[in-house]
């Protein structure tokens, strides 16, 4: 309770810049929770979107992939849907990296909405409190010069201790505020690393699962025409032999006509 009495004293005797700062104060904190809430709340819907998309994708069911991120309006959910989209379209790596990196730079901004507001409100609060300071300052002398002389000193260090508090109060306000920017700075670039990460791993199954299909097919091809050697070998080997005992026997012939026209 002395604590709270002592809150509302060092308020009172701030002057009139302390419900600047305090209205700064306010709307600073609504804005870092509000963004606070909305990152964290992307980090979870991330991280879910791909624990369900990842082993559908090692599978190389690339069309179910599809499907599950069609919809999806998460940050990886859209970056898996453009890539996705480039996959089944053009299977080049190159188109498929591009079309993901665009997706990271349109979340980007959506990620750091507002988030400058906050570090603006900390300069402002700290600003104030320095205003306010020097305005009181100013009145104090003010004051003094048309006091009695033998009570300068104690109004002055009154009027200098008053208006000290609302430099104190922007300070506080203004460093909470500068503290909350950094985290949540922090934790939007934890956000765009781990978009960035789901893009590589995304990107590289999909390049070995194009792969692996188009070795495949090589494959297949090959083996087709092994088959087809191995099927034209003995066809080949009897129209030879026909050829050879047709010309036998018209050798044959030959001799055998030889002395009958003799």
């Amino acid at each position: 309770m002395d604590f709270f009495n002592s809150v509302i004293a060092f308020f009172q005797t701030g002057g009139i810049f302390m419900y600047p700062i305090l209205v700064v104060f306010a709307l600073g904190t609504a804005v870092a929770i509000e963004r606070y809430v909305r990152l964290v709340y992307e980090r979870s819907t991330n991280r879910a979107t791909w624990e369900k998309v990842q082993p559908v994708l090692n599978t190389g069911d690339f069309d179910r992939a599809r499907n599950l991120v069609k919809d999806d309006n998460t940050g990886v959910g859209r970056l898996l849907a453009m890539g996705l989209e480039r996959q089944g379209a053009v299977r080049r790596r190159e188109d498929i990296e591009i079309a993901m990196e665009e997706s990271i730079m349109e979340s980007i901004p959506q990620l750091e909405k507002r988030t400058p507001y906050v570090a603006l409100g900390s300069n402002i609060a700290t600003l104030l409190g320095l205003l306010g300071t020097i305005m009181g300052l100013i009145e104090a002398f003010t004051a003094v010069a048309n006091a009695n002389p033998a009570e300068k000193a104690d109004l002055l260090s009154a009027s200098i201790s008053v208006a000290m508090n609302t430099t104190a109060f922007g300070l506080m306000v203004g460093i909470a505020l500068l503290i909350v920017h950094a985290l949540l700075n922090s934790l939007t670039g934890q956000i765009v690393d781990s978009l960035e990460m789901v893009s590589v791993k995304a990107l590289n199954i999909m390049s070995s699962g194009t792969r692996r299909r188009s070795d495949a097919a090589k494959e297949g091809v090959k083996d087709e025409k092994a088959a087809d050697a191995k099927t034209a070998k003995p066809v080949s080997h009897d129209v030879q032999q026909t050829q050879q005992a047709q010309q036998k026997a018209s050798a044959t012939t030959e001799e055998t006509s030889k002395p009958e026209s003799a």
